[in-house]
């Protein structure tokens, strides 16, 4: 390990990723205006390393390259040096994981992009050799020095490729949405599907919450049996997996193999907060016990490991911790042999192996087993002729115990600054987890976190930042900011009925039509016109893990058109849905929350107003259902807001349902309210 005999300028940095780099021997720069003028001062290339703190290939490039003073001296006598945290600077990333794509056909983490003085890349790679990188950074510091026009002509062209990717014109061809186009869209996306497993076919399995949230509500909406299994399996062996934390919870990043079985083990936020989002709509849906277990799990494991006493949420926790070896490993926390196991466990270690598959489907490697289930506890109990209750005392008591056992290892590092996008998609499956379960305490952590983003991440002149750390709000906002608490603070507003909220909203969505609206292709770019300009201004389209920036939007636009009676609004979520609809159709798994928008588009879409004393216990009442086509507003008083206001009347308890901004005369019942709606399409 490093013995601090070397400082680079990262240690004056928040990030903990680029504090991992700070006693390198490479004189590593943040990326800020200081570094990009010394480079085009010295007319030295730049070295962009881009990467983030739970990234195990990240570790390995550092300790062979960055860590090697020969290495760093190559480096640091020919290159300005920039390294990147992706998370704090996902708008740096976005542009040369693009660039590298053109280049290469194909990207990841680290990334490693040489451009010239000015930012346009050259050169682009993800984990290099150190052999390999030093011939790498040799020979294109010659070519610079040698043949600099040839060089300087590669990056105009490449620069002008990134320049298209994902600019979206105009899509004048009006037309309305209708079920038959999600029905294609589906037919094509079941041939990428494994029924036997879940997920995509093949390996590695991403869970992709917002696919099966998509899934789940076309399934029910378009009354297909065959899709609802298929979500079913997928969530089922995602939960019996190894990539869920069968002793603590919470969910990995991803699995290597097709069976949901080793993961990577980082643990990020953003993949916990919409997997829990995800789970309670599907317990909403099925009722299936298991979704309730995994969502009470993932909030526990969230609580005890990735939140702050200021209620912020940190980013996640590394795959690699010390082993017993005292050398850094991935999995290492999570893992264990069999003798570990027999001596914990003592007499119920055999009915623990078979429920946990301590046995050739477990089996991972070097005597390590990675949990993970394949039987229900139904049939687990069966096998075994003892009673369900009497088993998930035992199992209970297993975890219990393992996880006393396993804090006595050596934790995986944690990133604990608190990004603002990532903290609105936890605070969402808070809200969600609220909303299906009731559960008092959820609400409370999501108003502490929600208050968190107002107080120290809204600044004074309306605008939001990215990143918080030690008590700093630093970094200007990106369109994923806006868009993620937009939509947070309207589901917030649903559950306490608080104006607040919807209020905060609708000031944060004019605040990115603002700053973030082209009024021409009628998009939103991902970073804000007060933002130093990159190389180029992208746009984020594609939904990936996390919907995209844009699709987010427009789902908010939609929403808010009918609680503020936004023609505006409205008619903008539609335009940028027909911007897009051409790429939809051939690629659903890429454009899940668009399909979400286009779902709302094609079928009736009910807008319930709620008001009375009686109304919070109306909308829990309504919130029982599985009901995605739908929005709410509830208030005990008079309200200001347009799809309340003026329906107050002091003496009763009305339900007033709307179908798209048409609204029928009031009732007086929830069951009755509740036959109005049609789920189906």
């Amino acid at each position: 390990m490093n013995n601090h005999k070397f400082t680079n300028s990262l240690i004056n940095e928040t990030s903990p990723y680029l504090l991992q780099h700070a006693h390198n021997p490479v004189d590593w720069h943040a990326w800020n205006n200081e570094a990009l003028a010394l480079a085009k001062k010295e007319n030295k290339l730049l070295l962009i390393s881009i990467g983030y703190s739970s990234c195990h290939w990240c570790h390995v490039m550092e300790h062979e390259c960055f860590e090697d003073e020969g290495v760093a001296a190559v480096m640091n006598q020919n290159f300005i040096n920039i390294k990147v945290d992706r998370e704090e600077r996902p708008d740096v990333d976005q542009v040369y994981m693009n660039a590298i794509q053109l280049m290469t056909g194909r990207g990841g983490w680290p990334l490693n992009c040489i451009a010239l003085p000015d930012g346009r890349p050259i050169w682009g790679g993800t984990y290099v050799p150190k052999g390999n990188w030093i011939q790498v950074l040799n020979q294109l510091s010659s070519m610079f020095i040698e043949k600099p026009e040839e060089v300087i002509d590669y990056a105009v062209k490449l620069t002008e490729g990134i320049k298209n990717t994902d600019l979206i014109s105009l899509n004048t061809n009006k037309k309305e949405f209708t079920v038959s186009e999600l029905e294609n869209v589906v037919d094509e996306w079941k041939q990428h599907m494994d029924f036997d497993l879940g997920g995509r076919k093949g390996a590695p399995k991403f869970p992709m919450p917002n696919n099966y949230l998509f899934l789940l509500r076309y399934a029910f909406q378009a009354n297909n049996k065959e899709l609802l299994d298929y979500v079913n399996t997928s969530l089922t062996n995602m939960a019996y997996g190894g990539i869920y934390d069968q002793i603590g919870g919470g969910f990995s990043r991803y699995s290597v193999d097709k069976k949901w079985h080793v993961p990577h083990f980082e643990k990020m936020l953003y993949d916990n907060g919409q997997l829990v989002s995800l789970y309670s709509e599907a317990y909403l849906a099925t009722k299936n016990k298991l979704y309730k277990n995994i969502v009470y799990e993932t909030l526990q494991f969230i609580e005890n490991e990735l939140t702050s006493n200021e209620g912020a949420f940190y980013s996640s926790l590394d795959a690699d911790s010390i082993n017993l070896k005292g050398k850094l490993e991935e999995g290492a926390f999570y893992v264990w042999t069999k003798n570990e196991l027999k001596a914990i466990l003592k007499g119920d270690f055999q009915l623990f192996s078979e429920y946990y598959n301590v046995n050739y489907y477990g089996f991972w490697e070097h005597d390590n087993y990675v949990l993970i289930r394949k039987n229900s506890d139904e049939e687990i109990a069966k096998n075994n002729a003892i009673a369900i209750l009497e088993l998930e005392t035992k199992v209970a008591s297993w975890k219990k115990l393992l996880l006393k056992e396993r804090s006595k290892k050596e934790r995986p590092r944690l990133d604990d600054k608190a990004l603002t996008s990532w903290n609105a998609l936890m605070l969402k499956g808070y809200i969600d987890a609220y909303k299906v379960f009731n559960e008092p305490h959820f609400l409370e952590v999501a108003i502490n976190n929600a208050r968190f983003i107002y107080t120290k991440q809204i600044q004074e002149d309306g605008s939001l930042n990215h990143s918080y750390k030690n008590g700093k709000s630093i970094i200007n906002g990106f369109l994923e900011d806006y868009g993620a608490v937009i939509e947070a603070y309207i589901s917030l507003f649903e559950v306490t009925s608080n104006e607040f909220w919807l209020n905060v909203a609708k000031q944060l969505t004019d605040y990115s039509l603002d700053h973030f609206f082209d009024e021409k292709r009628k998009m939103f770019y991902f970073t804000s016109n007060k933002d130093a300009d990159l190389i180029t201004r992208k746009m984020e389209i594609e939904d990936n893990v996390m919907p995209a920036s844009n699709s987010i939007m427009a789902n908010n636009l939609f929403k808010l058109s009918f609680y503020f009676s936004n023609n505006y609004f409205f008619e903008t979520s539609k335009q940028m849905l027909q911007n897009v609809e051409n790429r939809i159709v051939s690629y659903g798994s890429g454009y899940s929350n668009w399909l979400q928008l286009m779902c709302n588009f094609s079928g009736d879409f009910y807008q319930i107003a709620v008001l009375g004393k009686a109304s919070k216990n109306n909308i829990l009442e309504i919130n029982k259902n599985y009901i995605p086509n739908k929005i709410i507003a509830a208030s005990t008083k008079k309200s200001t807001i347009p799809l309340m206001k003026n329906r107050f009347v002091e003496t009763k308890n009305l339900i007033y349902v709307c179908v798209d901004g048409t609204c029928q005369l009031p009732i007086e019942n929830v069951e009755e309210a509740l036959n109005k709606l049609k789920i189906n399409f």
